[in-house]
């Protein structure tokens, strides 16, 4: 790396280090994980030692935490607040031993003892007390000056306002928390009052104590850990150990977890130990700490510009805990689809605290993937198991490991169920198909929840007024009776007052129930694709409901040609039980043929009514819709009762169809298909274009092929459209012909 690019990198670098300082100590909502902030710590201070004269390394070198924020008064630190420095695996704790003991001169065979204790995740205090009264509390701010939240600390119950047998002078430091049930609680509080909605405890912890008005932090669950001290006007004690105990005697929380270590193996363990009960803690840590027990010793190893000597900070795996699976729950999706959840004993997990992981399906429950190869070493997930979980950006957390060691002697493995938990119905799983799903339909209550919050959503019905909070809501109201989307659209028609029990509600009144009466009819007008993606129809998702739109133009057109296939769909159906053969939606093309000819036989020996095949292959031919698609929705509308409820909604909408394609351009109206290699066009802006020429774009050559574009490697398309007479262009012949619009 040439010097250039290493000051640039370096500038990031600091631009980052002091925004996250400003967001972590004053902000108290950072942007970045800790593992983040670490790795970027770590990347700069290895090119500060390459090129120390960089401007601005000796100043983010000195500064820790951040400057006080306006609003609070200033305190200055008789002894600077410093911040740690990490070990981040078992050889830095080696090497943290051995610095101490070059530094001191003291060799190996010497005994050197250590305390090792849980890192809080919280924010640090400092509590000065003269002659056994609380004079003053402040922030760590920027190590030197800290912020006076005096009147907030006196609200939390842990911290003493007055102690006896104290020294004359005696400043206590510490952090102060949340315990995960009651962060738990005040976001539910937060939630019912309209408030923010903290993303963890220690966030929770931090903006709860800089408030500005002490009776906010009194209302809020604080907690505090002494862990150390700073000016004394005479000693505690002559050991750390010994100093703890006596804050302890003096009526201050400390840490029971805290423990004397003789050497670095016995400091790692200590640390496997806190970290396996991490989950059950009941408040955030994100390390452990080593200190130098002997309080002589701490002095003459003294301190860096920032960190002391003789302590450190082992900190946990990023994005890594271990916690203890309380349960396994079966929710059920709009399309019916049956998906585990792992309920965790809270743990945080990237600086959010994790309770629930996905467990996928029922394969990855029992260890195995979709190709049936073991995962996790084959190792079962089930109720008490202690799990390590993982997150990796924003991402739901997941399971990666187990710990057969710590299984429950009384486990066994999770059954999952063959019938749906929300409404009775059976839940199969069909061949080549990872989920399971329930048949139930609109029936099942979980589905037509689910589908109603899909209905509402923004890229489908998007009524203003009405999402999934208040569909949730509303479905559970049997005043209101929401339970398919028809029901949105009689909602003003049924003359039950209605809009004077919407009106009466907790959070609405004469107003907001009129605006949303408006804003439905409003959307009863509403396009042919958008309409079909609004009705959660597993696999037809946006681009599909276009397509489907485009091919068919009408919702009339679409109710024949699906009820066509679906014809076709049943009698193959038939056919694959005789001869127990693929499912139609075997996707190898050089398959089809072969299937379709013991089809064809056995449909003929047997009298089942010959499919309409045309129908069916007109609908997987549509470019992006395969069988997939199609058996989903043949399937849908093959249901009584779905069917009857989309027909109930058809029946309350003005459903328009898509624009119709331009007249003047050459393809209007026309069935291109695309194969092959394109070389001056991508696939999708071929497509696009086609159709904002008024072409229909399919996947697959028929007797309705009109164009046929090959490119190179064209393959058996471009022989089929010879066979039937189709025209086939090369993509310089295309976009001749397009550029003639």
């Amino acid at each position: 790396m040439s010097e250039d690019e290493a000051r640039e990198e370096f500038h990031e670098l600091q631009v980052l280090l002091w925004a996250a300082n400003r967001e972590y100590h004053r902000g108290d909502s950072p942007s970045i994980s800790d593992s983040v902030y670490d790795e970027a710590k770590h990347r700069f201070l290895e090119l500060v030692e390459v090129y120390p004269n960089f401007d601005g390394a000796a100043k983010l070198l000195t500064e820790v935490g951040a400057p006080v924020a306006s609003g609070f008064g200033k305190i200055s630190h008789s002894q600077r607040m410093l911040s740690l420095g990490n070990a981040f695996d078992d050889e830095d704790v080696v090497g943290f031993d051995s610095s101490i003991r070059k530094y001191l001169g003291i060799a190996a065979d010497t005994s050197l003892s250590y305390t090792a204790e849980p890192k809080i995740d919280g924010l640090s205090l400092s509590l000065r007390y003269e002659y056994g009264n609380l004079q003053q509390a402040a922030t760590r701010g920027d190590g030197s000056t800290g912020e006076n939240v005096t009147a907030n600390a006196l609200t939390i119950a842990d911290i003493p306002q007055k102690i006896s047998g104290a020294p004359e002078v005696l400043e206590v430091r510490g952090e102060v928390y949340m315990s995960h049930e009651d962060f738990t609680e005040l976001n539910v509080r937060q939630q019912e009052r309209g408030g923010k909605l903290f993303a963890n405890p220690r966030n929770a912890a931090a903006g709860s104590l800089r408030q500005l008005d002490a009776e906010i932090t009194r209302s809020r669950p604080l907690r505090f850990f002494a862990y150390s001290w700073g000016e004394l006007s005479e000693p505690l004690a002559g050991l750390q150990l010994e100093a703890i105990e006596s804050l302890k005697i003096l009526g201050f929380q400390t840490n029971p977890l805290t423990q004397l270590c003789a050497t670095p193996s016995e400091l790692v363990a200590h640390y496997r130990k806190i970290e396996a009960q991490r989950a059950t803690l009941g408040y955030d840590i994100d390390g452990v700490v080593y200190k130098v027990n002997d309080l002589g010793l701490q002095a003459r190893l003294g301190f860096r510009s920032t960190t002391p000597r003789w302590a450190i900070a082992h900190k946990f795996p990023a994005e890594l805990a271990w916690t203890r699976i309380e349960a396994i729950d079966i929710q059920v999706g709009r399309t019916g689809a049956l998906s585990p959840v792992a309920r965790l004993a809270p743990v945080t997990v990237g600086g959010v605290v994790v309770s629930n992981a996905t467990l996928h399906n029922e394969d990855y429950i029992v260890g195995r993937d979709s190709k049936g190869a073991a995962i996790r070493n084959g190792k079962d997930i089930r109720i008490g198991d202690w799990v390590q979980v993982y997150r990796a950006g924003d991402v739901i957390p997941k399971i990666s490991d187990v710990d057969l060691d710590k299984r429950p002697e009384n486990s066994i493995s999770f059954a999952f169920p063959s019938i749906c938990p929300e409404c009775g119905s059976q839940a199969v799983r069909e061949e080549g198909d990872a989920v399971r799903y329930c048949t139930g339909g609109v029936i099942c209550p979980a589905q037509a929840k689910e589908k109603m919050k899909h209905f509402v959503a923004r890229k489908a019905f998007d009524i203003e007024g009405l999402g999934a909070k208040q569909i949730e809501s509303f479905y559970a109201d049997e005043r209101l009776s929401l339970r398919e989307p028809a029901d949105i659209f009689t909602l003003k028609k049924r003359d039950d007052g209605n809009f004077t029990k919407l009106k009466n509600r907790d959070g609405w009144g004469e107003q907001s129930a009129d605006n949303l009466f408006n804003a439905i009819e409003d959307k009863r007008r509403i396009g042919f694709g958008r309409m079909l993606f609004s009705l959660g129809i597993r696999h037809v998702g946006e681009a599909a409901a276009k397509d489907l739109a485009l091919h068919f133009m009408s919702w009339g057109n679409f109710l024949l040609g699906v009820d066509a296939a679906r014809a076709a769909a049943l009698a193959w159906r038939k056919a694959d039980e005789a001869v127990d053969a693929e499912r139609i939606a075997a996707k190898a093309e050089n398959r089809r043929a072969k299937i379709k000819e013991t089809r064809d036989a056995v449909i003929a020996d047997s009298g089942i009514q010959a499919p309409n095949t045309a129908a069916w292959e007109d609908l997987i031919g549509i470019d992006g819709i395969g069988a997939s698609v199609a058996l989903s929705l043949t399937d849908t509308f093959a249901n009584v009762e779905e069917r009857a409820a989309i027909m109930r909604l058809a029946d309350e909408l003005q459903i328009m169809p898509p624009e119709a394609p331009s007249s003047e351009s050459p393809v209007a109206g026309k069935t291109v298909v695309f194969t092959g290699t394109l070389e001056k066009l991508t696939r999708a802006e071929a497509k696009a274009q086609a159709e904002e020429l008024g072409a229909k774009v399919s996947g697959s050559v028929s007797k309705k092929t009109d164009i046929l574009v090959a490119g190179p490697g064209a393959g058996t398309k471009a022989k089929k459209a010879a066979d039937l007479g189709v025209k086939v262009l090369d993509e310089d012949g295309w976009l001749a012909m397009i550029a003639q619009t």
